[in-house]
């Protein structure tokens, strides 16, 4: 059976972009959550969404996933824009695996060197166009659509793209 690691913050992820996604694929496929926090521990949603931490994300083992989803909200920069994130999103490039992110995640992506001439999307508005400039800086091609799928990545713009993100995902591993 196909697993699925969702990368999550302790504090403040974005719960669409979590429970969304996951109530779409955990009916097909296992479902494990890493965050910044320990085994056991509960991340908490900006919205007050609940989730048990299966593991740190230092213990990652990229092999155990065909896919690894980097949930966005406010938390996401704070606790997983980090060299422990780089190393899971590095090495999901170099093993195939199915690359995914939301919301302002892309930027962490960006900063971990792998969206480099590929296109993808991220949250931004009319007042904040910072998380655009982070992909571009980083030689990602913007593109301002809800979710994008550049070969084995696949990003979304935020919490209104979850059920299209969700699905994209789905799409992908069964074709």
């Amino acid at each position: 059976m196909k697993k699925i690691l969702f990368v999550l913050a302790k504090q403040d992820f974005r719960d669409e972009e979590y429970f969304i996604p996951k109530d779409i694929l955990e009916k097909e496929f296992e479902v494990k959550i890493a965050s910044n926090g320990d085994k056991g521990e509960i991340a908490l949603g900006f919205l007050g969404g609940e989730a048990k931490i299966d593991l740190n994300i230092k213990d990652v083992n990229v092999d155990d996933y065909s896919v690894i989803i980097f949930v966005g909200g406010a938390g996401a920069l704070k606790n997983l824009d980090n060299e422990d994130s780089y190393r899971i999103i590095k090495e999901a490039v170099q093993k195939n695996k199915l690359l995914c992110a939301i919301c302002i995640a892309p930027t962490i992506l960006a900063k971990a060197g792998v969206l480099k001439n590929k296109k993808a999307t991220v949250w931004h508005s009319d007042l904040d166009k910072f998380p655009i400039k982070i992909l571009e800086e980083n030689g990602a091609i913007f593109v301002d659509e809800d979710v994008v799928e550049d070969e084995n990545l696949i990003t979304a713009n935020g919490p209104k793209a979850a059920e299209k993100f969700g699905k994209k995902i789905l799409e992908k591993l069964k074709s």
